[in-house]
Formats: structure tokens, C-alpha cells, sequence
């Protein structure tokens, strides 16, 4: 168990947070929510002993054992990734080294002294190789490194040859394989497909150990978490629920203080015009000194500043064709750097129609992002043909999208450049859609997160009149609220979606149609994500 007792933050002038209290209790799984600079990070930090806190304090059992994932990875290099794994768990190699060298100095002759001396470093070393999971630790990192998308046949290979998304997945497998009391993790699912969120997901239900995480995935924080801790103006809050019971019951709460607020609002002006009335009277002295004590003493209700929500209007597009997108036998082969050909899909055959929504789904490496590029011309088909409808206006977003961005611009220039017969005011309405408010439409796009860049690229496509949005991973880097935007803006969309998405309540929300790519096959399903997911499990 953990205690977080009355602690208090600041860097410089900012406080983060002030007397702020919880606590994780064997077993409980909770989420750690906040608008992005409220401070979550730092509370792992302070759990973790890498930062210090400016009062209160932080208790944990001795020999407690803290597994911490964040987004700041160390340097690996020398090993294989299973090495690189079970090398999170202790000195398990050199421990098996000493205790096959001891086994076999028990099989010489030893006299009585030597032979108790052996035994006794045998037993504790054989204890403590028990305690780590050294007799299942390979099978076990095995088996976390293949349900995180690593086949067994890559087990073997070196670290270094991997980018850095795929080094995530590895130090995620290490601190699994640690098994500690307490799971510490910050923003788990990026850099994951869906697979192996899913995964993840249910090897996290069945961890006896308490967890204490971040995570932009709402379906994966409603499945796991009991309890929220949610960090937000300078106070830390604990509710007991999931994701969406925690949205609901801040609501609520926030409606009963802003009614509190009212209620002493109209008291103290009660107050207020009777002191003012009777100050100069000296028959009321006694009464107007006590009401100012009264007043002085009383702790005014403050309504945290709630973000505002700028309703976001389309431009208005081009009606076009019923028929959005025909796909004819379409087939793709890559030629891999060793001059060996490689099998994405072939005979794909599908029909887009307008006002569909499809989410394109598959494994890993199954070929959904190559199917966007084939069908917006970033690539070119090995097989078959494709064709765009009659009066058609493609709007594509994918991660390579953010590298056309100009770092040298302000985040309003870039829109400007790319809507230059927009308003002003338009501009500005629609980045404060997409949560960029008063100065922060003067930032350089060279000082951007990976969630700002994607927001300001998302920008640049619904500023312009399109009627088919091809979206590859539009939600990567974008928190639970800049999620939400995006989806009610695709709800509201006039026009056609094709998605590759992680996020299931993204696609559950507006899924009409799936493109499952399977075995190098293109399946259709028409039907919602749900309906999908029963055709996937009856199979």
C-alpha cells in the first residue's frame, strides 16, 4: 500500500498541486487523470523517489516493489530484445552461471566446513533465483514480448535494430516481467496497435498487483480502472469508477459547487449591503464589526476555469458521387531492402459509398496504412485498379503528414497559408475547435508535442471544403478531450471517413462499415463495430 498524505508541489511560482491526498491499496487498479501540465507525471516522479515534494509525504512498505513505464526510455544496445527483458528482473544469467558452478562443487569432495559453506550460499542464492521467476522468467518474457507484437521468431534479434516506437514495446515488456507490487504507467497504450492493446488490456485484469496509470485509450481506462485520481486546479481529487463514472460525477459535482457558489454569493452581498447600510450608525456597531469578522472568516467558493468548448462548423463541400471509392482486384507487393518480395494483400475487392464511415482494421504489418496511401496516390498499386467518384475532394491525414508542417511558422500562419481566402476569425474559431486558444495560435510549430503537431495538421484538412476524410491514426498523441473533439467533428462530417484507428470507443462511436485486412485478404463487413466484433468471434 501506498500513502499520498497532504502533499504539496510548485516549481518556482506555479503550485502543481496543494495538500493533495490518496492512496493505491493492494490490488486496485487506478486511472491518473488531468489536463496536460496539471502535474500526473510528477506524481509518479514523487512515488518513485525521483523527485521530492515541498510538504506532506510519501509512506510505502519496506522491500515494496515499484515497476515504473514512462515515456523517457534509457539507451539499449548489446542484447537480444529477450535479454534485454529478462535483464529487468535481476542478474538472472550470472545467477544461473553460480548456481550450475555450485552444483557442481557439491559433486567433489569437500570436507565439512566447505561443504556447509557451499550449501549455505546455494540455499540463499537458489532462494532469491526462486523469488525472481528465474525458472520461468524466459517462458514468461516470451510470452509478453510476443502478445506486444514481437513474433517468437524476432526474439533473437538486437535491440538496436529496432525504431523507437518498437523500443517502447520493450521497455513496456521489461517492467511486465518485473512483476512488481505496484505498476506505475505513464500513457501505456502509445506506440501499441489494437491487438496488442487488447493484449495488454487483459494481461493487466489478471495482474494481482495494484496499478496507478495514464492513458489516452477510454475503452482501455473503463475496462481496467476502479478508482480515478484526477489532478487538476492545484488540487488533487479522488473518485471511486471507472473513466465515464468519473466524467459523469465531476459533472455533477461541478454543477453542486457552482450552486454552492451562488448560494454564498447571494449571502455575502446580504452581508455586504448590510454593513455598508448600517456602518455608519453607532447603535450597530457591535453588529457590523461581527458580520465583517463573519465575512473575513468565511472560505470563498472558487469554480475551477472550465476549458471552452468552440463549436466547430464544416466548410461546406462539394455533394459528389454515391459511389466514393471502387476498389478492383487490388493487389500490393513491397520489395523488402534485401530484393525479396513481400505479400501485403491481393484480389481486393470493395465498395465505398457516400456518408460511410469505414474503419480499417488488421495486424500489425497486415497493410492498412498501405491501402490509404494506394487510395489517396501516395502509392502506387502492384495489381488491380482503383477509382475515386465523381466530384471526390480527398482530405488525407497520416503521422508523415506532421513532417510537411513549416517549423518556422506560427501555428496560425501554417492555416493561413493553407486557407489564405479564410477570415481571420474562421482561423481562429476553428483552431479554438481544436483547443488552441488566445496566444497559443502564436506558437512555432518547431516547439510542438506530437499531440499539438497532429491537431494543427487535422486543421489544415477541415479547413478545406472536402467530402472524403481518409484518416490514418488521427488520434495517436491526442489526449481522452482532443479525442473527443475529433469525433463529435466526424459525427457532424458531410462527407465519407475511411479510419485505421487503436481506439475502439472511436471507432465504436462511428463505424458503419469495416475493411478487415486478414491473411493477405481484404474482407468486407457491413455493420457497426460491434456487429464486427460478433463476426469476429464466431469465427
Amino acid at each position: 500500500m501506498i500513502h499520498v498524505s497532504g502533499i504539496t508541489k510548485q516549481y518556482g511560482n506555479r503550485i502543481l498541486y496543494q495538500n493533495g491526498t490518496f492512496q493505491i491499496n493492494p490490488g486496485e487498479k487506478i486511472g491518473l487523470v488531468g489536463p496536460n501540465g496539471a502535474g500526473k507525471t510528477t506524481i509518479f516522479r514523487v512515488i518513485t523517489g525521483e523527485e521530492g515534494v515541498d510538504s506532506g509525504s510519501i509512506s510505502k512498505p519496506e522491500k515494496f516493489k515499484v515497476g515504473y513505464f514512462s515515456q523517457n526510455i534509457e539507451e539499449m544496445a548489446g542484447k537480444s530484445i529477450i535479454e534485454e527483458v529478462i535483464s529487468a528482473v535481476g542478474n538472472i544469467p550470472q545467477m544461473q552461471n553460480r548456481l550450475q558452478l555450485l552444483e557442481a562443487q557439491l559433486c567433489e569432495p569437500l570436507n565439512d566446513d566447505e561443504m556447509a559453506k557451499v550449501l549455505e550460499e546455494y540455499g540463499h542464492l537458489q532462494s532469491e533465483f526462486e523469488r525472481l521467476g528465474g525458472y520461468e522468467i524466459e517462458s514468461r518474457a516470451s510470452e509478453i514480448l510476443t502478445g506486444l507484437g514481437f513474433p517468437p521468431e524476432e526474439h533473437q534479434r538486437k535491440t538496436e535494430s529496432y525504431s523507437g516506437g518498437w523500443k517502447m514495446r520493450i521497455a513496456l515488456a521489461k517492467i511486465l516481467a518485473l512483476q512488481p507490487d505496484v505498476l506505475l504507467m505513464d500513457e501505456p497504450t502509445n506506440h501499441l496497435d489494437l491487438e496488442s492493446i487488447v493484449w495488454l488490456e487483459q494481461w493487466l485484469v489478471g495482474f494481482p498487483g495494484s496499478i496507478l496509470m495514464t492513458s489516452h485509450d477510454r475503452d482501455f481506462m473503463n475496462r481496467l480502472v476502479s478508482k480515478i485520481v484526477e489532478v487538476a486546479n492545484k488540487q488533487i481529487t479522488v473518485y471511486s469508477g471507472n473513466y465515464d463514472f468519473y466524467e459523469k460525477e465531476r459533472s455533477i459535482r461541478l454543477e453542486q459547487l457552482i450552486a454552492s457558489a451562488k448560494r454564498q454569493e447571494e449571502m455575502l452581498a446580504k452581508e455586504e449591503e448590510f454593513i455598508a447600510r448600517f456602518a455608519a450608525r453607532a447603535s450597530h456597531a457591535a453588529q457590523v464589526q461581527s458580520r465583517v469578522k463573519k465575512i473575513e472568516k468565511i472560505d470563498r467558493i472558487e469554480i475551477p476555469s472550465e476549458e471552452k468548448v468552440v463549436k466547430f462548423d464544416w466548410p461546406v463541400p462539394p455533394r459528389g458521387g454515391d459511389e466514393v471509392l471502387k476498389i478492383e482486384n487490388l493487389g500490393k507487393t513491397w520489395i523488402t531492402p534485401e530484393g525479396n518480395e513481400k505479400l501485403v494483400f491481393r484480389n481486393a475487392n470493395a465498395l465505398v459509398k457516400r456518408l460511410d464511415r469505414v474503419a480499417v482494421v488488421g495486424v500489425n504489418g497486415a497493410g492498412k496504412s498501405t491501402l490509404l496511401k494506394i487510395v489517396t496516390g501516395q502509392t502506387e498499386a502492384t495489381d488491380g485498379k482503383y477509382n475515386i467518384g465523381a466530384s471526390i475532394e480527398v482530405g488525407y491525414f497520416s503521422q508523415n503528414s506532421l513532417e510537411v508542417l513549416n517549423p518556422n511558422l506560427t501555428i496560425i500562419e501554417e492555416l493561413q497559408n493553407t486557407v489564405p481566402h479564410s477570415t481571420l476569425g474562421y482561423i481562429r474559431n476553428l483552431l479554438g475547435a481544436l483547443k488552441f486558444s488566445g496566444d497559443e495560435v502564436e506558437k512555432k510549430i518547431s516547439i510542438l508535442s506530437g499531440g499539438e503537431k497532429s491537431r494543427v495538421v487535422l486543421a489544415t484538412i477541415l479547413s478545406r471544403p472536402i467530402n472524403f476524410l481518409v484518416l490514418d491514426e488521427p488520434t495517436n498523441h491526442l489526449d481522452i478531450v482532443s479525442r473527443e473533439v475529433l469525433l463529435q467533428a466526424i459525427k457532424t462530417f458531410p462527407g465519407t471517413v475511411m479510419i485505421v484507428s487503436h481506439d475502439r470507443h472511436f471507432l465504436r462511436e462511428i463505424t458503419t462499415k469495416v475493411f478487415e485486412l486478414d491473411k493477405n485478404k481484404l474482407n468486407v463487413i457491413d455493420g457497426t463495430w460491434d456487429y464486427y466484433q460478433e463476426v469476429k468471434a464466431k469465427r
